[in-house]
């Protein structure tokens, strides 16, 4: 048994390393990526400190890093990839894939870290080389030191879009477009916020300042609502539409590309707390995250999560959480630790910063006016809009579950991670009905966390 085992490595797990260690408890920090850092603080094999042009706030991200790998409690395992895991009996069981081939853990304290990843909506063209997500573009940038193009359009909606702008023009890639799809003055709604989370602002100035550097300005109610390819299959340009309050067409311009970097927030990662049991909830922005309680305790006792898989918040609210986690953790296992007011205080003032962009940045449900029958929904199992009106129509579908059983729609090698969330919200529409917080949750449940080679499967124990 080990004493806390904590599962993700960016700011949310550093954190809860960092604080369960400090109280006596051994750690092991197990990450799919190579390097630590999480999606926040990628990097490539180059030196880090080499890297700070990629980052608004690298100096944090190097500080935890460092302190994590100094620490002789926190041993740490890059590259293990949970494939599998259950709870029985107070007793977590992660089954691993690490140094090509597969090890069991058993430990009664976990702490999950899993983050998120890229929200997307479908839309006619979406699945054109060249048509990729904010992530994905920052993941080249900052992994590999990679353009994904040379002339690239931006849009979506979130302040994620800022910092993928800037690092495009950083890395020497033009910015043909950045659109918002949300109206600027949305910020207004949380002017008291803004002032406590000053650092936040200083943040936003920093990119903008690069952004018009690249003589690029953004653009808001502005929405890509088709893309197009060329004779070649690549994408060769997008349709820009102004939208309506409700993302509803209003007119369209033709914008010429050769990459179109898309997002809408993100999606909490919650695959492996579905999977142990924990309990999963709807959250204001609609999407599915686990439930924490105060000490960020899920559920299941022993069982703590932190960051964007309670709630998407961005870093600082990840960090304060994983201090708390770690924290709870160590006092799990016996450590003479206690949380103070000034953490729980901290991480009150970063959650409603994390309320107040969900204010700012909802998706409005005229996204589905973008479709066509014939655009792709499933691109793992090639399921279009058509094939699901026909599952609802036709066979009799009266939920999302039983649509995606007629159509495959989801069964793919990603398991509806990316076309889960849209999928319920394009049946329910159909139906001429609101999601049901089962519908939401029932779409994020994955047996298999990760997917993994049959030889491998065979040779496990």
């Amino acid at each position: 048994m080990h004493n806390v085992v904590i599962v993700g490595a960016g700011p949310a797990g550093l954190s809860a390393a960092l604080a369960a260690a400090a109280a006596g408890a051994p750690v092991l920090l197990l990450d799919s990526n190579q390097r630590l850092g999480g999606q926040y603080w990628r990097n490539s094999s180059e030196p880090i400190e080499s890297q700070k042009d990629q980052h608004f706030d690298l100096d944090t991200g190097m500080l935890l890093m460092n302190a994590v790998k100094a620490r002789k409690e926190i041993s740490v395992w890059n590259g293990a990839q949970i494939w599998s895991a259950s709870h029985k009996d107070g007793v977590n069981t992660l089954r691993v894939l690490h140094q090509g081939g597969e090890k069991i853990i058993n430990t009664a304290n976990l702490v999950l870290c899993t983050g998120a990843y890229d929200r997307t909506l479908p839309f006619p063209g979406w699945d054109i080389p060249g048509v990729m997500t904010p992530g994905g573009v920052q993941s080249l940038i900052k992994g590999h030191g990679v353009l994904a193009g040379n002339k690239v359009v931006v849009a979506g909606s979130g302040p994620f879009l800022l910092p993928v702008a800037a690092g495009i023009i950083k890395a020497g890639g033009q910015v043909v477009e950045l659109l918002e799809a949300n109206k600027s003055k949305r910020w207004l709604l949380s002017p008291l916020t803004l002032l406590e989370n000053i650092t936040k602002l200083k943040e936003a100035f920093y990119y903008i300042k690069t952004i018009s550097q690249g003589k690029v300005r953004a653009r808001f109610g502005v929405a890509v609502i088709a893309a197009h390819k060329g004779v070649d299959g690549k994408l060769e340009s997008v349709d820009v539409a102004t939208i309506k309050r409700n993302f509803k067409v209003k007119k369209t311009r033709n914008v010429k590309c050769d990459v179109a970097a898309i997002g809408w927030g993100f999606t909490a990662d919650t695959s492996l707390a579905g999977a142990l049991g924990c309990k999963l909830k709807v959250a204001r922005d609609k999407g599915v995250v686990a439930e924490a309680d105060s000490n960020q305790q899920s559920s299941i006792p022993g069982i703590f999560v932190a960051g964007e898989l309670t709630g998407i918040g961005g870093a600082e609210l990840s960090m304060a959480e994983g201090v708390i986690a770690g924290i709870s953790a160590a006092k799990f296992v016996g450590c003479k630790v206690e949380i103070s007011r000034a953490h729980k205080k901290r991480r009150a003032k970063k959650q409603r910063f994390a309320d107040a962009l969900i204010r700012s940045y909802p998706v409005k449900s005229g996204w589905l006016t973008w479709l066509k029958n014939e655009t792709t929904v499933c691109r793992c199992e090639e399921v279009s809009v058509g094939n699901l009106k026909y599952a609802i129509e036709e066979l009799g579908a009266t939920d999302s579950r039983t649509a995606k059983l007629f159509t495959r729609c989801g069964m793919g090698l990603c398991q509806g991670r990316v076309c889960g969330r849209s999928v319920v919200d394009l049946v329910a529409a159909e139906l001429n009905i609101s999601p049901t917080d089962t519908d939401r949750i029932s779409a994020v449940n994955r047996p298999i966390i990760s997917p993994i080679p049959l030889g491998v499967l065979a040779a496990g124990e």
